[in-house]
């Protein structure tokens, strides 16, 4: 039986088994990282390479690593020389997406991770007495002490209903899986659904191809350094956050902090300076309904249309918890508590059950509007830590 598994290879996951070899001492050999994904971090290495990022929003000190401060050291260092780009961009020096992928993968490498990833989908989790029990897709089966849900919501892309009514590849979701984009083979005429971050950039990216570029948008561009109040990260407003205990409340601070929908500074005026010179067309407006028309598409707006030859959706993901039917059916099995927008009430080290710890969006009735970002990993370890350590 091993100690630890975490199921999700993403940054939460990966930092998770970090903490648990390098701060909780557990034995590498008695942990195993379980992902479907033929290597650990591979859908966020994808979306960000999707959408064209070339520094992250997050500052230098949230990063995969125990130390703080790895990831500005491994800036010096001989493996970070030679990479693209600037390392670093204000504010609270943000590091470059080339700068970040080493540094992940010097992780990886030391901590030797790798070698515990399990390729492999996990259908059912089931608590036993004395362990939990995880069934995968393939018929195997693993047990373990206790659990890490690190699942995230990147297998639930949101997709507009008007979307059902065309077939044939027209459109594309940037983060749907196993989608990788190359503006060099996309038709002239695109259309980047989304006026977010990611619709931003995608937008800018195609545009840099030469492709001629609309983007719409329900609202204004919105500008933002960050995508919640940095005062969430630590007690300036999570002591706001912690004091009342009901989870309706909690919901509701949640939404309210985060910037949905916005442009860090950088992507705003780099996005401003191609739609005044005429690279990206942007429209504000939302799409009734999209049909094909000869070879291309026609969109439906309030009092418009827009031919185009395909179209990209950059519209995030689902708002329902993560984890689909894998956690319905252990939520169901083990009675496990839930507030009533779904998510997990968890204690205040994160555990949902004594053997089911979670991370990430599963964790942010508990670790607020941070939860899903690599602060959020960070965060999630610490409350962690101390039972992993006990166990030891």
């Amino acid at each position: 039986m091993l100690d630890w598994v975490i199921v999700g290879g993403g940054p939460h996951g990966v930092h998770q088994a970090v903490r648990l070899i390098g701060q909780a001492g557990v034995d590498p050999a008695r942990i195993q990282i379980v992902d479907p994904a033929p290597r650990l971090m591979d859908s966020w290495h994808r979306c960000t390479a999707n959408t064209g990022m070339t520094h992250l929003r997050s500052p230098s000190v949230h990063h995969l690593d125990l130390d703080p401060f790895s990831l500005k050291r491994f800036a010096d260092t001989p493996g970070a020389q030679g990479l693209s780009g600037k390392s670093f961009a204000p504010p609270y020096r943000r590091p470059s997406v080339s700068l970040f992928r080493a540094h992940c993968a010097m992780v990886v490498n030391r901590f030797g991770l790798q070698d515990l990833h399990l390729r492999a989908r996990v259908s059912g989790v089931a608590v036993e007495s004395d362990g939990v029990r995880l069934t995968l897709e393939d018929g195997g089966q693993l047990a373990s002490h206790r659990i890490v849900l690190a699942v995230g919501a990147s297998e639930q892309t949101q997709h507009p209903a008007w979307c059902g009514k065309l077939s044939g590849g027209f459109v594309q979701h940037i983060f749907e899986a196993g989608f990788q984009l190359d503006p060099e083979t996309w038709p002239e005429r695109v259309a980047v659904v989304g006026g977010g971050i990611s619709g931003a950039q995608a937008s800018l990216r195609l545009a840099d191809a030469g492709k001629k570029v609309t983007l719409l948008t329900r609202h204004e561009l919105r500008k933002h350094k960050f995508d919640s109040d940095p005062g969430w990260v630590g007690p300036k407003l999570m002591t706001r956050f912690s004091k009342p205990s009901d989870p309706v409340t909690r919901r509701r601070l949640i939404s309210t902090a985060r910037h949905a929908g916005s442009l860090p500074p950088d992507v705003y005026r780099r996005l401003r300076r191609a739609i005044h010179g005429g690279r990206v067309t942007l429209v504000h407006g939302e799409v009734h309904s999209g049909w094909q028309s000869g070879q291309g598409i026609r969109l439906a707006l309030q009092g418009s249309v827009l031919d185009v030859d395909k179209v990209l959706l950059a519209t995030g993901f689902e708002a329902r918890r993560p984890g689909g039917r894998l956690v319905d059916d252990l939520i169901e099995a083990a009675s496990l508590p839930c507030a009533a927008c779904g998510f997990p009430r968890v204690d205040r080290h994160l555990r949902w059950h004594p053997r089911v710890f979670v991370t990430g969006p599963l964790a942010e009735l508990e670790l607020g509007p941070v939860a899903r970002n690599l602060i959020g990993a960070r965060r999630a370890a610490e409350r962690i830590m101390p039972i992993a350590m006990e166990s030891t």
